[in-house]
């Protein structure tokens, strides 16, 4: 708001006036501010015509999932023909992460819109390739047309986006247990790994050894798989962090302590 003054003379006495005009409100920033996230991920995103691009940095698992998909969602709302996702910053994407994704891609495909990934990290890539659900997420794609649909003849009220592309839900979630499956044996692997390094290094039983795995992921804020990993690399001469060792200590004492 601007503000002008007016002198009226009126008589002898000059009474002064406080004119106020309105200025135009300022245009918006290209990039909107980061959404609330957790402190290990961040989400901003930029209107680009009719799309959105909305770009990611951090892990997409099952701590976060929720706030990426409330995110896209929104971003998705506000965009007339849909999303362009940067991914190259993800450092981690689980199986948690992905089916948010697949959840925002049906919802875009419903309201005739696409879900498109432009940059993804190797982390993401080797997930979509492990799932087979790149090709869901390719640039160029076209939604469903349900206006075009009709004039060919088709049902328009029938017509399910997903099985344009030859894939059917039922199809997506197989492919998400499957990388589910594989990454459950490869973190079963490395935990069981770990419980070992635990039963040789203080004589623990195997119960106590998971006992330990699980006081230390709590009260450290580290998840299991990561401890554990952390744990089977100090074997092989990798340092490990001061404060684990310390907290591996405590719950070793608590575990050990006569009842």
């Amino acid at each position: 708001m601007a503000e002008h003054e007016r002198c009226v003379s009126s008589g002898s006495k000059v009474r002064t006036v406080c004119a106020v005009t309105s200025a135009p409100a300022p245009e918006p920033p290209p990039f909107s501010l980061p959404l609330p996230a957790s402190a290990s991920l961040r989400i901003a995103t930029r209107p680009t015509g009719p799309r959105t691009v909305v770009v990611v940095s951090g892990e997409i698992d099952i701590d976060t999932e929720q706030t990426v998909e409330t995110a896209l969602r929104q971003a998705l709302a506000r965009s007339s023909a849909g999303l362009d996702l940067d991914l190259a910053g993800v450092g981690l994407c689980d199986c948690s992460g992905l089916n948010a994704l697949l959840r925002v891609r049906r919802l875009a495909l419903a309201d005739g819109k696409t879900v498109a990934v432009r940059a993804l990290s190797a982390g993401v890539d080797r997930l979509f390739q492990l799932t087979d659900t790149s090709s869901l997420f390719a640039p160029g794609r076209r939604p469903a047309d349900p206006v075009a649909d009709a004039r060919r003849g088709a049902s328009a009220t029938t017509h399910d986006p997903l099985e344009e592309y030859g894939v059917s839900d039922e199809a997506e979630e197989l492919r998400v247990e499957v990388v589910q499956l594989k990454r459950a044996m490869l973190t079963r692997s490395v935990i069981d790994l770990a419980r070992g390094v635990l039963m040789a290094s203080f004589g623990l039983s195997p119960e106590d050894a998971w006992n330990v795995l699980v006081s230390v992921s709590q009260h450290t804020n580290t998840k299991l798989h990561q401890l554990a990993e952390e744990l089977v690399d100090s074997v092989n001469g990798a340092p490990l962090p001061d404060h684990l060792q310390r907290r591996i200590s405590l719950a070793v004492a608590e575990i050990s302590r006569p009842a």
